[in-house]
């Protein structure tokens, strides 16, 4: 297991840098640059503001600054648009939100989803599986975009029960729909994964064994069913943990809860190409750390797959 684990590591580290080289360089390729404006910068003030972030050096020493300072610093630099902060403190400022409601979120999908899938895969072709199926469809296709707005009408215009916008820590009221509108659809995958890998896993041979020894359903279901019906799932959980902290972009400029989707969306149209790679790298290295996790648990629940 321990070789295992080293094996994946092995593998991330170099995906993670080229995800930064690859980003720096895209960056420095798209047309404009962070001081463009529809109004031209006289050449000497372009000329000192490009001298003082460095912008006028080669590409490649540019390059190594930058990578030395991620890698050695996790420094990211300072921003463009806001000449007293750095882009480590416009992440620092909206990453904690984004990652309070994007954990919320992904418990509550992950344990309503295996809920209901389970339930609708021991109770095929009852009352309660057309229930989770229904549940599950009508979830589906309201996508966050959707389900934000019809939210927000719902509970604040009409109902009056739940602030339409803002963020509180000592206020959990303001966590409730930016949760809803962001775990729905997700949830809706999830118990669909779980239903059909479930009803597949009822129908195996060792399942009609164990009841076949007389053990109790609830057992049988929990100790031998669970466990190997549980790995599309987890395969699943790692890139759609990383798309609901990415799915916060529609999330924040809904409720303005001011997470990092609005720090992204801002400094694409302010061309802070700073903020714009630090954001882009630290959700590539979320999404490569819970690939690495996934992985783990994988061939921690099947040691097959170390093999």
């Amino acid at each position: 297991m321990f070789g295992f684990i080293l094996r994946r590591i092995g593998v991330a580290i170099p995906t993670l840098l080229l995800l930064i080289v690859a980003s720096f360089l895209l960056m420095h390729m798209a047309p404009g640059g962070p001081f463009t404006q529809e109004r031209a910068l006289p050449p000497q003030v372009l000329a000192n503001i490009n001298a003082k972030y460095g912008l006028d050096q080669p590409v490649l020493v540019q390059l190594w600054n930058y990578l030395s300072g991620v890698i050695f610093h996790f420094d990211f630099g300072p921003s463009f648009e806001y000449p007293d902060r750095t882009v480590n403190q416009v992440i620092a400022a909206g990453f904690p939100v984004t990652l309070t409601y994007g954990l919320i979120s992904f418990l509550f999908a992950v344990l309503v989803g295996c809920a209901l899938g389970t339930a609708a895969a021991i109770r095929h072709n009852s009352w309660l599986d057309y229930l989770a199926v229904g549940i599950s469809i009508g979830a589906q296709v309201l996508p966050n975009f959707v389900m934000a707005p019809i939210l927000v009408l719902l509970f604040t215009f009409t109902l009056g029960w739940l602030p339409g916008g803002g963020w509180s820590w000592s206020d959990p009221s303001f966590w409730i729909m930016p949760v809803i509108a962001l775990s729905t659809s997700y949830m809706a995958s999830i118990a669909r994964i779980t239903r059909a890998s479930m009803l597949e896993v009822l129908s195996s041979n060792h399942i009609r064994t164990a009841r076949a020894k007389g053990l109790p359903e609830r057992k049988v279901i929990l100790r031998h069913a669970l466990k190997p019906a549980l790995l599309p799932v987890i395969s699943y959980l790692g890139p759609a943990f990383v798309s609901m902290i990415t799915g916060s972009v529609v999330i924040d400029m809904y409720f303005s809860t001011g997470g990092i989707g609005k720090s992204f969306v801002d400094s694409a149209l302010n061309r802070d190409y700073a903020v714009m790679m630090g954001v882009t790298i630290l959700i590539g290295a979320l999404t490569i750390l819970f690939s690495l996790v996934v992985d783990i648990l994988y061939a921690w629940i099947d040691p097959k797959i170390r093999y």
